[in-house]
């Protein structure tokens, strides 16, 4: 048998059958500029903009904006304790004036001791405070420098909920955990790794 043969199925058929209609052999090429298409399919364009493809999710998702939200949460509790930080360290100082305690050298040693104590703490709150509403800011351009810095937040915030503030700061304690959970999972990584638009 030879590509000659025209009773070869695999020879190649030169021109058209009868009747107009493309022979069995090889399919006739498309006009030159023609799309290509493959197995009677078109191709698809490539898609952008997923997870797994190179300019990353273009929302941002659900887990991402429940930990952007839980921030504002945590800066809220933040402000919140402060204010009552800031009114026992006022009750304190208001104590060192009473008259009859004027005269307690230790009672007074101690109200310093305390009211400086409560006044560092009202100050590191509302910085703390600060630095949560910072972050959360960020979420929509900030990249993974802003992720790990979330992740390492809400770990110094778990830490710090449970001690010494077992009972007030159970929360903190909880929605930090869930602040790194959803920034930490592969739609979080997704999302703060993404292609960045200038």
């Amino acid at each position: 048998m030879s590509f000659g043969d025209p009773n070869n199925p695999y020879g190649q058929q030169q021109g058209a059958q009868p009747g107009g209609q493309p022979g069995y052999g090889y399919p006739q090429q498309a006009p030159q500029g023609a799309p290509q298409q493959g197995y009677g399919y078109p191709q698809a364009p490539p898609v952008q903009g997923g997870y797994g493809y190179p300019g990353g999710p273009t929302e941002m998702p659900g887990g991402v904006k429940a930990a952007r939200v839980m921030l504002f949460v945590i800066a809220g509790l933040q402000v919140i304790g402060a204010i009552f930080v800031a009114l026992a360290a006022a009750a304190v100082n208001a104590a060192k004036e009473d008259p009859t305690l004027k005269e307690d050298v230790q009672f007074q040693q101690l109200a310093d001791y305390s009211g400086n104590a409560l006044w560092g703490i009202v100050v590191f709150a509302i910085l703390w405070g600060a630095l949560a509403v910072f972050l959360a800011a960020k979420f929509g351009k900030g990249g993974n420098g802003i992720r790990v810095t979330v992740i390492v937040f809400g770990v110094i915030t778990a830490i710090l909920g449970i001690y010494p503030f077992i009972l007030i700061g159970l929360i903190h304690t909880v929605l930090a955990i869930l602040v790194i959970v959803f920034v930490a999972k592969s739609d979080g990584g997704a999302w703060f790794n993404r292609q960045q638009q200038h």
